[in-house]
């Protein structure tokens, strides 16, 4: 309670319908189920971001016509995680990756089984960049139901993201994003100098290639042209 208050103010008394789990119990069993997904000795970053990964839930809690909800609790959950462990004096490097953990926990219930466009697809990859191997692994700890059912029906909807993140990278190379354009080239392009206008043309042709994947010079080319006409 007193070096990091968040984490006992997890233990909240659960709603007349009990609809919520104990979010302090739930969060020890996420850290227990990290740990032993540990490969090369114990992860700092992975147990924190799992022990944390639900530290927005109590100031998010919402009740509704009986029903329990926790909206954004993930936004909310990595910045209170970012401001504890600044005040502890961690790194800032683990810091950011803890929260960004936290603030990522939630995306791949965004989407059910079949569901996940490439698009969908190479957007997790890239919102997770390197954090990607300790994202699949919090994800995995993150199901702690004891429904024995709803358990391998969600194990196995990340097996299958996992799948696609295979043969989509395996086809395009999505570890690393980058337009198909590079600055330079927009400049060329665009006859633009250094400036903001360079750095949101490079944002728009990111974009485009999370969203249809690889094109052809000549397709990139035609793309920022007309994304540049639509501006004037």
């Amino acid at each position: 309670q007193i070096i990091f208050p968040e984490i006992p103010a997890m233990a909240m008394e659960p709603d007349e319908h009990a609809q919520h789990k104990d979010v302090y119990a739930h969060s020890l069993t996420v850290l227990r189920q990290a740990m032993e997904q540990e490969e090369d000795g114990p992860d700092l970053v992975l147990r924190w971001a799992a022990l944390l990964h639900d530290i927005g839930k109590p100031d998010t809690r919402d009740v509704t016509d009986g029903k329990v909800s926790f909206h954004q609790h993930e936004i909310v959950g990595a910045k209170l995680a970012r401001r504890r462990m600044r005040q502890l004096k961690y790194p800032k490097t683990t810091i950011s990756e803890i929260s960004e953990l936290v603030r990522l926990h939630m995306r791949f219930h965004g989407f059910g089984e079949g569901q996940w466009t490439d698009s969908a697809v190479r957007r997790y990859v890239n919102d997770a960049g390197e954090l990607l191997p300790r994202l699949h692994k919090l994800v995995r700890a993150d199901c702690t139901t004891r429904n024995e059912r709803k358990a391998r029906r969600l194990q196995r909807t990340y097996d299958h993201l996992v799948e696609r993140i295979a043969e989509i990278q395996e086809k395009e190379g999505i570890a690393a994003v980058r337009p198909d354009l590079d600055g330079n080239e927009i400049m060329g392009i665009l006859d633009l100098k250094p400036g903001p206008e360079v750095g949101q043309a490079w944002a728009f042709m990111k974009d485009l290639r999370l969203e249809v994947g690889p094109l052809s010079r000549d397709e990139a080319i035609a793309e920022l042209l007309k994304w540049w006409e639509s501006k004037k």
